[in-house]
């Protein structure tokens, strides 16, 4: 949310309510204050100053790189840095961060999707121009920050909310209640809210932990007006609940009213005489009528304006203030409570607040989710947009929430609305989604079991319904024998793989290089990473893996969690310019593997280990990994006729073809086959070496029906594709064939030079 100028009229027209304070001293005396009290119940807890997280990431993303997919590791030392200032103070810190995109404000955050996707194309213009990282005004948080920031404040011990409703309200619902010494955030609604006071971060100076305190009690002697007055202000300005169009005649009259009443009115901006103009219609109001929190008569607003006003007033009343005229608020039932237990729902939600789960909320509770902007060249035909990607394997963790059979039939046939942002998405409705089934060896198993249930047969069913989701369950025998990092990022690049069939060789060698490389770097190496030039096709790949392990973690959620958490996160499998120097090497026909893996044994056994996994893995799905790497680095000079001829590739797509105009890949795979038109389907902080690692429960058995899901997958093996006995827990390692060098360039041994027979 926000209010409409309102923070600039502070900072221009009313300084005296901006107050500079220093955040230890207001910790001192907020700590001193509460010795005295005998009553207070902060005692135990401390000073806290309450974080909005979503405002902070800019702040917290100083990294020189943000374009090549985040350099993540470092970003985690500027997070534990920076947590490390405020507790050495005697701060405590709670975050929050946004949970849910409130059906209300819908149309706001596509107009602000709208806007960044502008953004992200300039950028991209600049890059494919020059062939470096704009600056300037040019700037994008790298894809998925906020996804993941939750769990890195969670892995230095900080306590962290996800939002089940408007974020910004949670805040002030919890400082007031808590009685917080203020909120740390970038959002004029903290001015108008009766809550803990608003520091500003976009003000913040590190060094002496000094910035900005917007005084509200100040704020309303200068134009007059309560603090119960400040909502109705606030909407009449323009809020995300009533937006500025909306109010725009009431203004008017307002504005020419004060013209009239103040020949000489307060020296400050126009913008600064519209809050004067406003706060006078508010207080001639007040002074007719007994202060309430009901819609002025005199404002002659038709019936469906007072009704939002109404609405744009309670959203800034706190639970505590809330009026039963004004709230009528009920619970909305979750959207699928029919197909799932209410143990499911409880975990959930619970998983969600405590923002451990990803995706799993928005989908049983809600019905809906969505992506916000991916780092993605709207120019580049050749690879799929991330939301296109990843939609198969979305379909399978909606399919496993909700209990679809082997047929694909469930009750009721349940849809999910996806609000995704890509290039060509105009975002005018959601695309409703048909979940479809994973491809078990037995029959579906409940969420019960997948998540509450222990033993070795559900941890082997927990980590094959993870990798069915991705199409990879051959990678079940690498279980206990890479690291889990590795496992998941081999899953991910596989199946990235598959998808993309525009993807090269080189491109599959600069993802898992990097991420057996990055095993061994520090964040200070990883900074001091040279690229001499950037190139969008990377930017664009680089945004699609990091997009891709978010989806990870969802699917690792909905089975119940087979791999820690930890091993999901990008700074343990993926650095962007890390990932930005191996494409370039790759694609320059650098002539050994070793080159890849800075010439480390160890580095290049494991590197030649997942690579030939992927292989074949490739081989038994008719995917020809081809080899078509880049001549030369693209030259800064490159004009924009070269640009459309080469889009950084060296090589055209299948058949001169791009997704736009297929609107599916060349050949589909999994369930179903490839994607879809959108028009198609609208009928349609865990310890790092745990593997048993239930769902928010000790293991305790999930009851009859749970073990009956037992009792169904007792015999099953979890290579059932391949045949042979395995271990359950953990498998043995494989064998694997040796690389050979051959027409200068290293490739695979000839048994995978060729796709299977048809039927095999």
């Amino acid at each position: 949310m926000g209010v409409k100028g309102l923070q600039y009229f502070m900072d221009q027209c009313c300084p005296e309510a901006c107050v500079t304070v220093n955040l230890r001293q207001v910790a001192r005396d907020h700590a001193a204050k509460i010795q005295g009290d005998s009553t207070s119940t902060a005692h135990n807890t401390g000073p806290t100053l309450v974080v909005d997280g979503m405002a902070c990431l800019r702040h917290w993303y100083s990294c020189k790189d943000w374009m090549c997919g985040g350099q993540w590791k470092e970003y985690v030392d500027v997070l534990k840095r920076w947590v490390e200032a405020f507790t050495s103070a005697g701060i405590r810190l709670v975050f929050f961060f946004d949970g849910v995109v409130e059906e209300k404000k819908r149309a706001v955050w596509v107009k602000r999707r709208h806007r960044v996707n502008g953004d992200i194309s300039k950028i991209f213009c600049h890059v494919r121009k020059y062939g470096e990282q704009p600056g300037g005004n040019l700037f994008c948080l790298p894809s998925g920050l906020a996804t993941f920031t939750p769990f890195a404040l969670r892995s230095l011990n900080q306590e962290v909310f996800c939002s089940v409703q408007e974020a910004d309200y949670e805040i002030a619902d919890y400082a007031r209640q808590n009685n917080c010494i203020g909120i740390l955030g970038q959002d004029s609604d903290f001015i108008v809210y009766d809550s803990a006071p608003y520091f500003s971060v976009g003000k913040l100076w590190m060094k002496n932990l000094t910035t900005v305190m917007y005084d509200r009690q100040k704020l309303c002697q200068n134009i007059g007006l309560t603090i119960t007055q400040l909502p109705l202000l606030a909407c009449l300005l323009g809020t995300d609940v009533v937006s500025e169009e909306k109010m725009q005649h009431v203004r008017n009259d307002a504005i020419e009213t004060y013209m009239k009443n103040n020949p000489a009115p307060h020296g400050c901006a126009p913008q600064g005489q519209v809050v004067y103009a406003v706060s006078q219609l508010v207080s001639r109001w007040c002074s007719r009528e007994e202060e309430s929190d009901a819609v002025p008569q005199f404002l002659g607003l038709p019936a469906h304006q007072t009704d939002l006003l109404k609405k744009g007033i309670c959203a800034y009343r706190l639970s505590e203030q809330r009026s039963p005229e004004l709230d009528g608020l009920t619970a909305p039932s979750p959207a699928f409570e029919r197909h799932v237990s209410p143990e499911i729902l409880k975990a959930c939600r619970e998983k969600h607040v405590a923002a451990e789960g990803f995706m799993l909320y928005s989908v049983l509770c809600e019905g809906v989710t969505d992506c916000s902007n991916t780092l993605e060249d709207e120019e580049d035909g050749e690879i799929l947009p991330q939301a296109l990607v990843y939609k198969p394997c979305r379909r399978r963790i909606y399919g496993l929430l909700l209990l679809l059979g082997q047929d694909g039939q469930s009750v009721d046939c349940p849809t999910i609305k996806e609000w995704f942002v890509f290039p060509g998405n105009p975002l005018k409705e959601p695309e409703v989604v048909h979940p479809v089934p994973i491809c078990l060896p037995c029959d579906q198993p409940s969420l019960d079991l997948l998540w509450f249930s222990s033993g070795p047969e559900v941890t082997a069913l927990r980590l094959t319904a993870f990798l069915s989701i991705f199409d990879c369950t051959e990678l079940f025998n690498l279980y206990g024998v890479v690291e889990d990092a590795l496992l998941a990022a081999l899953c991910l690049v596989t199946y990235i793989i598959l998808q993309v069939q525009t993807l090269s060789q080189e491109d599959a060698d600069a993802y898992l290089s990097q991420a057996v490389c990055l095993r061994l770097k520090t964040s200070q190496e990883l900074q001091q990473i040279e690229l001499p030039v950037l190139c969008s096709r990377a930017v664009q790949l680089g945004s699609l893996y990091v997009r891709g392990l978010s989806h990870l973690l969802g699917a690792n959620s909905a089975s119940g969690c087979p791999l820690p958490s930890a091993a999901l996160m990008p700074w343990h499998s993926f650095d962007g310019r890390l990932f930005h120097s191996k494409y370039l090497l790759a694609h320059s026909g650098a002539e050994k593997p070793e080159l890849l893996m800075d010439s480390d044994p160890s580095c290049l056994s494991l590197f030649l280990q997942l690579r030939e996994k992927l292989a074949e893995i490739c081989m038994r799905r008719g995917r020809v990994l081809q080899s078509r790497p880049k001549v030369s680095p693209p030259s800064p000079q490159t004009t924009p006729e070269d640009e459309r001829r080469d889009r950084h590739t060296g090589w055209s797509p299948v058949g001169g073809e791009s997704w736009r105009g297929r609107g599916e890949t060349s050949r589909g795979h999994g369930h179903g086959g490839g994607w879809p038109d959108r028009g198609e389907e609208r009928s349609d902080g865990t310890e790092y070496g745990h593997r048993e690692r239930l769902w928010g429960r000790g293991g305790g058995g999930g009851g009859g029906h749970a073990g009956a899901g037992v009792q169904q997958c007792h015999s099953f093996s979890p290579e059932w594709r391949d045949g042979g006995p395995q271990n359950a827990t953990r498998p043995q390692k494989q064998s694997g064939g040796r690389p050979r060098r051959g027409r200068g360039r290293y490739q695979l041994a000839p048994r995978w030079s060729q796709p299977p027979a048809p039927g095999t």
